[in-house]
Formats: C-alpha cells, sequence, structure tokens
C-alpha cells in the first residue's frame, strides 16, 4: 500500500483549504508526508493510490457511494477515514464503521488522529494479499539488491531467520536499509498473513512511547479522552518493528524486557494483564555494547534482543553492487513517478568512487533529483553534486595539497590531510565534546539559515523535524526569535 522506502503519506480531500492546511501541518508534524486535493472529483486524475497509506476525505453528500465506487474500481485504494470538521454528519453508523476506519472532528487531537492512523496502516497492511509464488518480492527487496558477497550474506541469513520466531537485531549505519531486512523478514515468515508494524523509538518522546507501545486506558493521563489499543496489541499474531531501539529510554527499556520474558503487558493506567503474541525485529545504527558500556542501554535486554543479529553493510563496502542499485532505483521512479534518467559511464565511475555516508537513502534521494532536473536525459560526471564528481573531489584535493604545503587556511576552517581525514591533535582531543561542539554548532548555523524555521532546519540536516526538535532541547539551543 505504501512505498516501502518512502515516508508514510496522506491524501486528503477537503474543498475548505484552511482545514486541510490545518490537518496537513499535523500529519507533518508526526512525520507523514500529504497532498491535498480541493474535491473528490479529482481524486481519479492521481491514478492510483500506491503512494498513499489512508485517504481523509471531508463530509460531502453521498459519500458512501463515492467511496464504495472507488474501491470497486481500485483494488489497491487505501481506508478511508472521514473528517466532520464544524459540520454534522447524516450518515447512520453502520455506514460510518462500514466505509471508514476512523472519524476526525474538528480540532482533532493527537491522540485521535494517531489512533486513526495506525488502524490505517494495520488495515492496508492486512489487505495485501500475500503472494503464493516462491519469487522474491521486488518492492521488498528493492535495497537488497546486489551480487556483492556481503549483501548475498544477508540475504542468506534473511532466508534462515524468517521462518524462525527467533528475535532479530538488525545492526547497520543509517540509510543502509534496516526496515527493508525487518519486512523481508516478516515477509517470509509464517506471521506474513498478520501485520507488520514499525514504531521509531527515537522519534516519540518518552512520556509518549509507553502509550504508543502498549495502548492506555480512557482517563489514564491528561488528554487520553478514550481508550486505545498501542502497537503491541495492532501487531498481535505479526511482527513489531522497534527501530532505533538504541534510542529507547531506559524505564522503557525495563518494561519492554518484561514483554519479552513474559508475552505479556498492561496498557497504561489498567492492571489487566494482555497475552502478546508477537515476534520482535529491533534495529539501531548505535553501538550497544558502548552504551552499556555507557550505562544507557540494558545488558539484559541486549541479550534478549541479540538472539540473531544482522550486520547490515554500508553502500561503500559493496560499490559492485551500484549499477544494479541505480537501475532497480530508476526503474522504480520509471513506474512511480512515469520519469527516467541514464547515466554514462564516466557518472557511474563518479559514482561507485564516493563514500556515500547516507547509504542506499542517499543514492536513493540522488536518482530521484537526477530524474528532476534531467527528465528522460543523460546523465554525466559533470551533472552530479561537486562533491561527487571528479572535478569536486580534484578541487577538494587541491585544497588538501595546499594545506599540507603550509599555505594560508581560513579561519575557522579545521585542518584536514591529504587523504581529507581530519588531524588527531598532537596532546589528543576529548572526542565526545568535540562531536557535541560541531553538532550544536551546525544545528545553530541550519537555524540561522532557516529564520528559525525547524521544518527547514530539518530538511538541511537530512534529518526529521522531531529529531531536530529533540536535539534542540537535549543542548538548549533556541531559534532566533526565541532570543531575548
Amino acid at each position: 500500500m505504501t512505498s516501502r522506502n518512502g515516508p508514510r503519506k496522506i491524501l486528503i480531500v477537503d474543498q475548505d483549504a484552511d482545514s486541510a492546511q490545518r490537518l496537513s501541518h499535523q500529519l507533518q508534524f508526526i512525520d507523514y508526508g500529504t497532498k491535498i486535493l480541493s474535491t473528490h472529483e479529482l481524486v481519479e486524475s492521481l491514478g492510483g493510490f500506491t503512494d498513499f497509506s489512508a485517504i481523509i476525505v471531508a463530509n460531502f453528500h453521498g459519500i458512501v457511494d463515492w467511496t464504495r465506487g472507488l474501491k470497486a474500481k481500485h483494488e489497491a485504494c487505501p481506508p478511508f477515514i472521514l473528517s466532520l470538521g464544524n459540520q454534522p454528519s447524516d450518515l447512520a453508523k453502520s455506514d460510518i464503521d462500514e466505509q471508514f476506519i476512523g472519524v476526525l472532528k474538528a480540532d482533532v487531537r493527537y491522540s485521535a488522529l494517531s489512533d486513526a492512523l495506525h488502524k490505517a496502516e494495520v488495515r492496508g497492511s492486512a489487505n495485501v494479499a500475500p503472494s503464493t509464488e516462491p519469487q522474491q518480492n521486488p518492492e521488498l527487496f528493492r535495497s537488497l539488491v546486489g551480487n556483492s558477497r556481503a549483501i548475498q550474506r544477508v540475504r542468506k541469513m534473511i532466508d534462515q531467520v524468517a521462518p524462525t520466531e527467533a528475535t532479530v537485531l538488525i545492526l547497520g549505519e543509517s540509510g543502509t536499509g534496516k526496515e527493508v531486512v525487518a519486512r523481508n523478514i516478516h515477509y517470509y515468515s509464517n506471521r506474513r498473513n498478520k501485520p507488520f508494524v514499525p514504531i521509531n523509538c527515537g522519534a516519540i518522546p518518552g512520556e509518549l512511547l509507553e502509550s504508543e507501545l502498549f495502548g492506555h486506558e480512557k482517563g489514564s493521563f491528561t488528554g487520553a479522552v478514550g481508550a486505545r489499543q498501542g502497537r503491541f496489541e495492532l501487531a498481535e499474531g505479526g511482527t513489531i518493528f522497534l527501530d532505533e531501539i538504541g534510542d529507547m529510554p531506559l524505564p522503557m527499556q525495563v518494561k519492554l524486557l518484561r514483554v519479552i520474558q513474559e508475552r505479556s503487558f498492561e496498557r497504561v493506567g489498567s492492571n489487566k494483564s494482555i497475552r502478546s503474541d508477537v515476534r520482535i525485529v529491533a534495529a539501531t545504527h548505535r553501538d550497544l555494547e558502548q552504551l552499556i558500556s555507557d550505562g544507557t542501554f540494558r545488558e539484559d535486554l541486549y541479550y534478549r534482543l541479540n538472539v540473531f543479529p544482522v550486520e547490515m553493510p554500508p553502500l561503500s563496502s559493496r560499490a559492485e553492487d551500484l549499477p544494479l542499485l541505480v537501475n532497480e532505483l530508476i526503474t522504480r521512479l520509471e513506474h512511480e513517478k512515469k520519469s527516467s534518467v541514464r547515466l554514462t559511464p564516466g557518472a557511474m565511475m563518479a559514482l561507485c568512487n564516493y563514500d556515500w555516508p547516507g547509504n542506499v537513502r542517499e543514492l536513493a534521494n540522488l536518482m530521484e533529483r537526477m530524474t528532476i532536473l534531467h527528465p528522460y536525459g543523460v546523465v554525466d560526471a559533470a551533472d552530479l553534486p561537486s562533491k561527487m564528481s571528479p572535478h569536486g573531489r580534484a578541487s577538494a584535493a587541491r585544497s588538501d595539497d595546499a594545506q599540507a604545503s603550509g599555505l594560508p587556511m581560513m579561519q575557522g576552517l579545521p585542518q584536514v590531510a591529504l587523504n581529507n581525514k581530519p588531524r588527531l591533535p598532537r596532546d589528543g582531543i576529548d572526542l565526545k565534546q568535540h562531536l557535541t561542539e560541531i553538532e550544536i554548532s551546525l544545528i545553530e548555523q541550519s537555524l540561522d539559515e532557516c529564520s528559525g524555521v525547524v521544518a527547514h532546519a530539518a530538511n538541511r540536516l537530512k534529518i526529521r523535524r522531531t529529531t531536530l526538535v529533540e536535539k534542540m532541547r537535549k543542548y538548549g539551543i533556541q531559534r532566533p526569535e526565541e532570543v531575548s
């Protein structure tokens, strides 16, 4: 239903522009992409719904017949959520229950909106008919394309562990495709007909994470206007994917350990134990053993999760896979966006010589950018970003030579060696403090350049808005307009 590698996206159909924009801003705040259409008559112009996990549609006369017709015409039609706004509905409760998985009223709160979106994701996952043929699902294996030993080893490990009930811990740098591995493990397991429910443990504040995982009862805390299922309940019989498990607060680690040991949990505000039949797949880009030494991750939880570790290789270690990956990404873009591009041998060689700090995600973003800049064209090395093109690397090398020869440098720029790596001072360095100062400096620069707009600054830093907000809170950084 939703693109497995891209952001979750919601289609909003509402002729009230202000209402649609308010809802769009709420969705973007919790990391959903949006597309707004001013009338339901424009929906057919989209051609399909593969990019969307739900359709939020404003109430209008004949809405039930319209939704039924759309479902009948499009087999992959995502679930509907009804937005009432300030208008009362004349629909019967049976119509609402049958056609809409959620109803949003005016000034919808986070809990109601999040609950409806969770149901949409689970309903969409359950509605996807599993293939009975043994061939690999190209949608799932998109980031696992390649013939390198490293990626072949990952595919073999998935094949070995998927049919079992073992807990899996996926390790690797950001952007290497850890969620893709998790989805493959679920897809090729005996639980494939049940939900796959992901949650990013680092993107949700600690005080909300327990409710997100285990649900809550009505009145259990301020804003809990009704009972709500958590991710473990939604994943019953299936797989829950705990992404960025290394960022989970210590108090939540204790509660998760208990769930793993006892296979049961309680909702927030309840003392009723709920049995849980869920397979756990976790992932992190952090060094958990180092976090254990630092006292920020529980050793007993680590050994519970680390039953079957899968290490995702960085893209820089499998350059031989780049041509296959590029072709796969271009094929996807041709299918999804009706655009294409071709690379010259020189451009492909330049990509193979690049370090790829952002891994497969960075490559996917680059190919999408190239199809926008050169639709159905040919991309040469000179058309690539300067950091990837031979010309750009040559300029960097000349800069390094100048530094090594003792030529003056611009004040404030760090010295770099001939191999383009930072120099270690003769007296050593406090690495943690140094990296913290760099991070604070880059965050402040991005906020200054974006006039304090956090969403734009997060885009500049290639991180999520919620991640940037948490870092600003951690370091006590204020937006420019907040500074008196």
